[in-house]
């Protein structure tokens, strides 16, 4: 069979530009015999993301929640074990304690369970007539009030006699032991790599004098390592040098990898991020080193308050005055001045600054996260599916008047559950959903904070970025190749250049519009001198930048009697490229980005629309979600 003119041309043009064993493949079919190295020569980089690995998803998850083996859950009314914590968080529905249907809007990727490791199982121990638990005198009364249906005497007679007196009748390794292995059991079983990551972890409760120093403790590792020690109780020691010893041997013992994450400084009275240790020596370079080391991460927010920063520490920050908790600690202690900046996120971070000025290392160079700390075994972080602090205040008619932190001496210290917040969450830049992954990307703080949101944050940090670069389909890829991401250091500044940093947030899928970004600020200067500096550097609704602000408010679409609003006003998304317009490369700095979205309905006003009850006196109608990203350090 002859081939026409019209064939024959175009395949003698065509071996002209192609090599011939691609025109014999043409002809008569491949031949495998011909090697294609010249091909493959000219083919080898088309991918662009061959050789490239980097982070490339946000998983959302909580590393603080409790179930009924925390005593102060299960002893007030929560009945829900792990596993039922787990099953919510994956997206199924569940029964809550109060005995409403509950369900997530859409599922989490992991979760945290972290039971107080002091009295560890009271409850379910309680529930099941344990022999050990019947065999002291406290035991016996906090069972028989519970069994009678008598649960917060039961929760105060626990609390006085155990908590606070110290004598806890569990204090017995091999009772520990048991439960702790329920409770590591539970994360195996529903620990699934890929799919859904369940951590095992456990809450350090220290609370020396009232003055909250509670850490939750997160391992990177499964069964084997977990069971070979048991959780360090606050009742072994309170102090936080204590806790990091007991790690630094588990990581010995186990061959395995841990960390810590404080939280709660506002009800510590100045004691998170003091200058000084527990026995009250100046910190020193170890002490530095050891927290820099076992504590990369700080629970900027959570359902007892917001703690990113307070309008007495950052008088021109409009946005500082966000559900405070600023009256005292768990002892009913009054705060005073003096406290706050030991107390709060951005605080801690210029102290850190400082630190390091005089130590070479910065004892509070940590990156942001959100948790909920709840402790009904239900991670609800959404203001119109709250479900409270504790199982007593699920949703109902009468969740507004309880006391969250007592006020035993009449001190004004009292904090009402109407003013529990429905926060917080935390985001993790990761490759894959994996105790790994997610554990790496935690201890690299790459890594943020939301009040509840799922919004997408995502920030690098680098010199030679262009404008025109957050803009580009391969974003991440630029901010990696040319700089740092959230949680990274920046050194050393070429001449005449300034930080450059690129900003991209998306709004939650099924939430609110954003309002803006901003650009946290803090240095010293020449004399050891912390100083902070915010910048919008990006208003949705085109509105201008005006001395650093935006030109005007987001507006508010709140509906109070119904609890509704509309994504008429804000962006969906809102980009940014941002230039330290007042760099000094000769002193230290650090930047983090605050993203804000448009007002909706506090909890509060869901519950007031739902039941037909009146708001609560001095809690505002409306509130506005946000997000906090892991700081980007520079060091000259």
């Amino acid at each position: 069979m002859s081939i026409g003119k019209p064939l024959a041309s175009m395949l003698l043009a065509l071996s002209t530009v192609l090599p011939s064993s691609v025109v014999a493949q043409q002809t008569s079919g491949p031949d495998f015999s011909v090697p294609q190295s010249e091909v493959f020569e000219k083919a080898k980089n088309y991918s662009p993301f061959v050789n490239f690995e980097a982070p490339n998803r946000v998983f959302w998850g909580d590393s603080h929640l409790h179930t009924s083996y925390s005593w102060d859950a299960g002893l007030v009314g929560n009945t829900l074990g792990p596993d039922e914590a787990y099953r919510f968080a994956k997206g199924q529905q569940v029964t809550a304690s109060s005995g409403q249907p509950v369900k997530l809007v859409r599922p989490l990727d992991w979760l945290v369970v972290a039971d107080h490791a002091e009295s560890l199982g009271v409850a379910v121990l309680i529930e099941r007539s344990d022999p050990a638990i019947l065999k002291s005198e406290v035991g016996r009364t906090t069972h028989d009030l519970y069994k009678e249906g008598k649960i917060y005497e039961a929760f105060e007679n626990w609390g006085t006699e155990v908590i606070v007196g110290g004598n806890d009748p569990l204090n017995d390794p091999a009772l520990t032991r048991t439960v702790w292995e329920e409770i590591v059991d539970h994360a195996e079983n529903h620990n699934t790599p890929g799919q859904f990551t369940a951590f095992i972890g456990y809450e350090w409760s220290s609370a020396p004098g009232g003055n909250n120093l509670h850490r939750v403790v997160i391992m990177r590792d499964g069964a084997a390592e977990a069971k070979r020690v048991l959780p360090f109780a606050a009742y072994e020691s309170d102090d936080p040098e204590k806790l990091w010893d007991w790690m630094e041997n588990y990581e010995q013992k186990t061959g395995g990898q841990i960390l810590a994450i404080p939280h709660n400084g506002n009800i510590s009275n100045g004691v998170m991020f003091s200058v000084e240790t527990q026995s009250g020596e100046p910190i020193d370079q170890d002490y530095a080193e050891r927290r820099a080391k076992w504590e990369p991460l700080y629970e900027v927010t959570q359902m007892k308050g917001d703690g990113e920063s307070h309008p007495f520490l950052s008088p021109n920050d409009e946005f500082a005055n966000y559900e405070n908790w600023d009256r005292g600690n768990w002892a009913g202690e009054p705060k005073t001045p003096e406290m706050l900046p030991h107390e709060y996120a951005r605080g801690g971070l210029k102290l850190g600054l400082q630190m390091e000025e005089v130590l070479g290392i910065n004892p509070f160079k940590f990156g942001m996260i959100g948790g909920t700390d709840s402790h009904t075994s239900l991670s609800t972080s959404r203001e119109d599916n709250y479900f409270g602090k504790v199982s007593l205040m699920e949703p109902g008619l009468d969740r507004f008047e309880g006391e969250i932190v007592p006020d035993p001496q009449n001190a004004g210290t009292g904090t009402y559950e109407f003013e529990t917040i429905a926060s917080g969450l935390q985001g993790v830049w990761a490759k894959e959903n994996t105790r790994e992954s997610l554990w790496d990307a935690m201890k690299r703080k790459e890594t943020y904070a939301t009040t509840g949101s799922r919004m997408t944050v995502r920030v690098f940090g680098g010199w030679e970025y262009d404008a025109d670069d957050v803009q580009k389909p391969d974003f991440a890829k630029t901010g990696y190749l040319g700089g740092v991401p959230m949680g990274g250091d920046l050194q050393n500044a070429p001449d005449g250049i300034a930080p450059k940093l690129m900003i991209r947030t998306l709004r939650d899928p099924d939430g609110a519009n954003l309002d803006r970004v901003q650009v946290i600020k803090g240095w010293l200067d020449s004399n050891g001198h912390a100083h902070e500096l915010v910048y919008d550097v990006i208003c949705s609704d085109d509105r201008k930048i005006i001395d650093a602000r935006c030109e005007r408010a987001v507006g508010n679409t709140v509906n109070i009697e119904e609890a509704t609003y509309t994504n008429s006003i804000g962006d969906s998304l809102l980009m940014a490229f941002w230039e330290d317009p007042d760099f000094d490369p000769s002193l230290r700095a650090f930047y983090y980005v605050r993203v804000l979205e448009i007002p909706t309905p506090r909890w509060t006003t869901h519950d007031a629309a739902f039941y037909g009850g009146d708001l609560p006196e001095g809690v505002p109608p409306a509130q506005q979600d946000r997000a906090y990203t892991s700081p980007i350090w520079y060091t000259p």
